[in-house]
């Protein structure tokens, strides 16, 4: 039996982004810098620039849920987004007093696209660093963030239209 597709957010020109955190390189004194807002269209817009400068080079943006959701039997998350063309990775906890997060890299088109993700090849990872673990169960989600780390000096831009498991 397919479970029912949770929605994680929908974003509209109401969105209510008080549960979004910027979660930039600059809190280990980095200079990369970022911000999530609502554009005219009712996405949200994921914009800013990376710097490698002072030992620099991840910007993110991370949604706290109100509460931590059930997810298993859920197998895909899908993002519906249009980006530039760059790699993002999609970023999952299971609960928040986990120091590790699961991680899953895509490559976006710089087109509209529903990009879906496997629940089950998601790694844990530790500051930039593969654990030896399994991956996300997906039992349950506390947050989620899309976060860019290409290894170099960029500007980005990422238009999000809905977060949602199926």
């Amino acid at each position: 039996m397919t479970p029912t597709p949770i929605i994680i957010f929908d974003f509209t020109t109401e969105s209510d982004l008080s549960d979004w955190r910027i979660m930039d390189d600059v809190v280990m004194g980095g200079r990369s810098d970022s911000n999530l807002q609502i554009n005219e269209a009712g996405h949200g817009w994921f914009h800013g620039f990376v710097s490698l400068e002072n030992n620099g080079g991840f910007a993110s943006t991370r949604y706290n849920l109100k509460e931590t959701l059930q997810v298993e039997g859920h197998t895909t998350c899908k993002i519906r987004l249009k980006a530039d063309g760059k790699a993002y990775q999609f970023r999952t906890k299971e609960s928040q007093y986990d120091r590790y997060s699961y991680i899953y890299t895509f490559e976006t088109t710089g087109e509209w696209e529903t990009v879906e993700i496997p629940l089950s090849e998601m790694y844990a990872s530790f500051r930039g660093r593969r654990l030896d673990r399994p991956n996300y169960p997906a039992r349950y989600l506390d947050h989620c963030a899309i976060l860019i780390a290409n290894k170099k000096n960029e500007s980005f831009e990422m238009e999000i239209d809905r977060i949602w498991f199926e």
